[in-house]
């Protein structure tokens, strides 16, 4: 993948976000602050569909250009396509939670067929999970994705957890020499860095869950791609994902057991109890980069380089630090 292929990509999802912010602004697309916001001035909302364009036109180039499986490419443009347009159409109007989450696990469970099942998969150095390894597959896409539309709540936050979690495993298959596609993750940051520039460090447009979920979903199926290579590539996905993965689940736990719904509005992520603390987004987003690139990068890069019986136990050994950190700022709690 060429330097001006990037280029490119980047100065299409730029000037794409820019029609976007001036079409909700048109057609009155804001985002007004309420209980869950971290944001206090009503913002144009959805110019993640310019990631969204963007990254599916690159999509189609590298498979015109024989530089992608087709069947590859194709799972994750149509998968893609459909949540994102989901996302886009409750942007502009509610639909009913159920639905969608109805459609969540229809296009997860379409993925797991079309990446051919992953019922061959064993953990813990041999225990073969035979199918339930398909059930957990379709629950951590549907989860993945949720979980992306429950993290994007501050500036920035969304789009430097895609390009630090895509560009490592990029350096990880250079590294490895594997023979997985790397040029589609160079593609997706290009892509996302396009939209960050405005959304970060002052946010002139929101991201919108058209983007949050087409990011969750694909990253998650990105994931699995490398599951079929192998559980140490898969667990360094996991470990690169570590942020959002515990915030959103520590979160979500705390939240029920407390006895609040899932979908309950709330301000009580670690990473918005933080934007609070410190009276801005902007040192968040940037500690979230810090932490990707200096603490979950070198534990993924040891978790795929050394021979581990056990490469699930360095996602424990990653995770630690995180669910301490969600416990010290009482993630979750209702006082948080």
């Amino acid at each position: 993948m060429s330097m001006l292929s990037l280029f490119i990509f980047f100065l299409l999802a730029f000037a794409m976000t820019y029609f976007m912010r001036a079409y909700a602004l048109k057609k009155n697309i804001i985002d007004n602050p309420n209980e869950r916001s971290s944001h206090s001035v009503p913002t144009p909302r959805g110019g993640g569909v310019a990631i969204v364009c963007s990254y599916l036109l690159a999509l189609t180039v590298l498979i015109y250009s024989q530089q992608l499986s087709a069947h590859i490419g194709l799972t994750l443009m149509a998968a893609g396509f459909v949540i994102a347009l989901l996302g886009f159409l409750d942007d502009h109007g509610h639909i009913n939670s159920m639905l969608r989450l109805a459609i969540h696990f229809l296009v997860a469970i379409s993925v797991v067929i079309s990446l051919g099942g992953f019922s061959e998969v064993t953990a813990f150095n041999g225990l073969a999970l035979g199918f339930s390894a398909n059930i957990i597959a379709v629950l951590f896409l549907v989860w993945l994705l949720n979980l992306y539309n429950f993290m994007d709540g501050i500036n920035g936050i969304a789009s430097v957890e895609a390009i630090t979690t895509v560009v490592s495993m990029a350096i990880l298959y250079y590294v490895l020499n594997t023979t997985l596609n790397s040029d589609i993750h160079w593609l997706l940051a290009a892509c996302v860095f396009g939209f960050l520039l405005w959304n970060f460090p002052k946010a002139k447009i929101f991201m919108g869950d058209a983007c949050s979920g087409f990011l969750g979903l694909t990253l998650g199926i990105l994931a699995l791609i490398a599951l079929k290579e192998n559980l140490a590539l898969f667990c360094a996905w996991i470990i690169c994902l570590g942020v959002f993965v515990v915030d959103a689940t520590y979160t979500l736990i705390k939240r029920v057991l407390s006895g609040y719904k899932m979908y309950d509005a709330h301000r009580s992520h670690s990473y918005q109890i933080l934007s609070r603390k410190w009276g801005s987004h902007t040192p968040v987003t940037l500690a979230v980069a810090a932490i990707n690139l200096l603490w979950l990068l070198p534990l993924a890069y040891y978790t795929v380089t050394q021979p581990l019986a056990y490469p699930e136990f360095m996602v424990l050994v990653a995770y630690l630090p995180l669910i301490l950190i969600a416990m010290k700022l009482k993630a979750g709690h209702p006082d948080a």
